[in-house]
């Protein structure tokens, strides 16, 4: 199993991150996505890519302000991903926690590589869309 941490901190308020991070019917802040269908009131979800590729989503654990995690698959992986959500001198830190089990032997070479450049979109795409 691979896994992938970073941190980034936010100059926002604790709850605006929160709702722009769990609100998966708004997700045209994410620029590696063409959509988001949501299941069983938002606890499973499928995000699409731009190229169309499905990945499976299952909330399994919602603290509200403090963690946020769901296990994941697609036809390449599978994996559970982690937030975790931190007051740090009046801004927000977030722990991003990405661990994953890929299928294809040939590409547990590349998938660290792979996970780093998406957690680092991932942070672009939400400090944008927060404005900072």
């Amino acid at each position: 199993m691979k896994r992938v941490e970073c941190d980034a901190v936010f100059g926002s308020s604790i709850d605006k991150i929160w709702k722009v991070m769990t609100d998966n019917t708004n997700y045209s802040w994410r620029s590696d996505l063409s959509k988001i269908e949501v299941r069983d009131g938002g606890n499973h979800f499928i995000e699409y890519a731009k190229n169309g590729y499905p990945t499976e989503f299952v909330v399994t654990l919602k603290i509200p302000h403090e963690r946020y995690e769901f296990d994941m698959e697609n036809g390449n992986m599978s994996g559970h991903w982690t937030g975790i959500f931190t007051k740090v001198n009046g801004r927000v830190k977030i722990t991003f926690i990405e661990e994953v089990e890929v299928k294809n032997p040939i590409m547990r070479f590349f998938v660290g590589i792979y996970l780093k450049k998406q957690q680092k979109k991932y942070i672009e795409d939400l400090k944008h869309a927060l404005g900072e």
